[in-house]
């Protein structure tokens, strides 16, 4: 048998083209061209330059947590902040992809606010493996637990249930924020989901580390315990069902806090806790120390082919210079795809059919992956017919769900680049069957089981987001440009709509408003949703996972997929019933 360790398709193939004559490397188009210089470069990345500074502005007041003084005060007492904590645990000169970054932006103005829900979340390496760390952030509130905190909490154990990831949760918090109990305590997604969590990750063979740094109340003195090993920080760590002051209230006891839950008490007596550090900083040593020795059987495995990675052959700078400045202009999607991809090679799949999708086969990072990505130029058809950019058409989605189905018959993960502004409609689109042929796509994607990961990088609109493998749809990671803009409907389209409405509802009580309060109740409309389809709305309710800089998108699926490596085995791809 040939040799395939390297690269399977090429050793595999190699021999055949050279009996033929064919030139191998006519098999695969390079994409894209020379963009600076022309007329629309400069002013899509001076548009997009600024978007993303708007974005890493708010990045930096969120990473700066409960503020300046709350550091100090956590310093004070002999305590590094959770990022400082986190910094520490990662291996040196590795990134922490951060999950939710943004979570909770805008949100509990009435207690001040929560940056980032008052904990730190994502996948770092960590002795040479990806692993899943969560680190309450004790500069927030000390650390309470909002209602998004627990939406958080939760986000980052499902990436790690379905990436097989190794945990390590850095505890420090004063336990459920009590005005906002309602909110976190009772319901299925609520705190309580996180130790059921716990309890599967665990059944899986999920390594679970926790390490007490702070307090550790009520509840959520379950997490740490129901995790594989306990470290609990000496004289800081304190880990108990109910505080000196509610032990007090309850049954008349008076008790300090070492004997009640401190680490002497819980590492000698209780049993409860199985290491001692004396400091933050042997605390991470300990946790390293033990990552360090798991078995082999809980790396990486080669579920997903994987060569020597190459850099586009353009620029990633000029990715800010792809994306139109006006949301609503065309561009030439091929050159955005082209800075992202190795060498800027595609193998496009069915390239003159349904055309406002493009499918192919490329590798990001020596990654082998299936490209699905919204065309957004406007296209002429087989038949001469002009077709919008941004719109899923019949043949489109035809297309898109055949390609979703090849790439899970061949374990070649997905990643799908959003700007779709929908489905098509009106009589010819209803009548060519152009529901059927959605269902059709949505099917392949809801059904698909190889990893997807999705970046939204323009409009994201109605069920064209479904079709493009939204949040609803299970990606591994799901992650929007600066760019990026979600919403049911455009909002030039829903602004219009909602003032039909507002102005039916006054004629109903006799009301009438002149031409100029016409105007003027339309921008009221359409600033309220506008703010509504703003990239940060999406990343402050965790619809993303974060708005990142573009390029840090080839980073991303190159982790991604490293991550999604842990696991055993793709499960078995079933469609199931496929209208036709």
């Amino acid at each position: 048998m040939p040799d395939r360790s390297r690269n399977p398709t090429v050793s595999y193939l190699r021999p055949f083209f050279k009996r033929t004559n064919i030139n191998f490397s006519t098999r695969i188009m390079r994409i894209g061209s020379e963009i600076q210089g022309t007329p629309a470069y400069q002013k899509n990345y001076d548009a997009n330059i600024a978007l993303l500074g708007s974005i890493e502005e708010v990045s930096a007041g969120t990473r700066a947590g409960g503020g300046a003084k709350a550091t100090e005060r956590l310093h004070a007492k002999g305590k590094l902040t959770a990022r400082e904590r986190i910094d520490l645990l990662i291996d040196p000169g590795t990134y922490f992809l951060e999950i939710g970054l943004l979570t909770a932006h805008g949100f509990y103005r009435d207690q001040g606010g929560a940056p980032s829900a008052g904990v730190v979340a994502g996948v770092g390496i960590v002795e040479g493996r990806e692993c899943m760390i969560v680190a309450n952030d004790a500069t927030v509130k000390a650390g309470a637990w909002f209602p998004l905190t627990a939406k958080k909490n939760m986000r980052a154990q499902e990436i790690a249930i379905e990436n097989r990831l190794p945990t390590i949760y850095l505890v420090d918090s004063a336990g459920v924020f009590l005005p906002m109990q309602d909110e976190i305590f009772p319901d299925k997604e609520h705190f309580g989901r996180q130790f059921r969590n716990n309890a599967i990750m665990s059944s899986m063979g999920i390594p679970q580390i926790a390490c007490i740094m702070g307090p550790c109340v009520a509840g959520g003195a379950y997490l740490p315990i129901m995790s594989d090993e306990a470290l609990i920080v000496e004289g800081n760590g304190s880990l108990f069902l109910a505080g000196p002051a509610l032990v007090e209230a309850a049954i008349g006891e008076r008790a300090d806090i070492e004997a009640l839950g401190g680490a002497s008490m819980h590492c000698s007596i209780s049993g409860v806790t199985d290491y001692r550090p004396k400091d933050d900083r042997e605390a991470i040593g300990m946790i390293r120390s033990l990552v360090s020795k798991f078995g082999p059987e809980l790396g990486q495995r080669k579920l997903f082919d994987r060569i020597e990675p190459r850099p586009p052959a353009f620029p990633g700078d000029e990715l800010f210079g792809t994306i139109a400045h006006d949301r609503a202009r065309p561009y030439d999607s091929y050159q955005t795809i082209a800075r992202l991809i190795d060498g800027s090679e595609l193998d496009e799949y069915k390239a003159d059919y349904g055309r406002t999708i493009i499918c192919g086969y490329a590798r990001v990072d020596g990654w082998s992956v299936g490209i699905v990505a919204n065309n957004r130029n406007i296209v002429r058809t087989a038949r001469g017919e002009m077709q919008v950019g941004g719109v899923i058409y019949s043949e489109s989605a035809d297309k898109a769900a055949r390609f979703i189905m090849n790439c899970n018959q061949r374990h070649i993960p997905l990643i799908f680049l959003q700007d779709v502004t929908g489905f098509m409609v009106g009589t010819r689109a209803e009548q060519g069957g152009i529901i059927k042929d959605g269902a059709k796509m949505v099917n392949a994607v809801s059904n698909s089981t190889v990893p997807k990961f999705t970046f939204i990088i323009g409009n994201s609109y109605g069920a064209g987001n479904y079709a493009m493998c939204g949040k609803a749809y299970d990606p591994r990671l799901i992650y929007a440009w600066p760019s990026a803009n979600i919403a049911v409907m455009g909002g030039a389209q829903a602004s219009k709509t909602l003032l039909t409405i507002k102005l039916a509802q006054l004629e109903k009580t006799g009301q009438t408003i002149g031409e100029e309060e016409q105007k003027a109740m339309l921008k009221e409309i359409q600033d309220r949703y506008d703010e509504q389809t703003n990239p940060l709305y999406a990343a402050a309710r965790l619809w993303v996972d974060g708005i990142i800089d573009p390029r840090e998108t080839r980073n991303i699926i190159s982790r991604g997929l490293a991550m999604a490596s842990h696991n055993h085995e793709i499960p078995k791809f079933n469609p199931g019933i496929l209208q036709v």
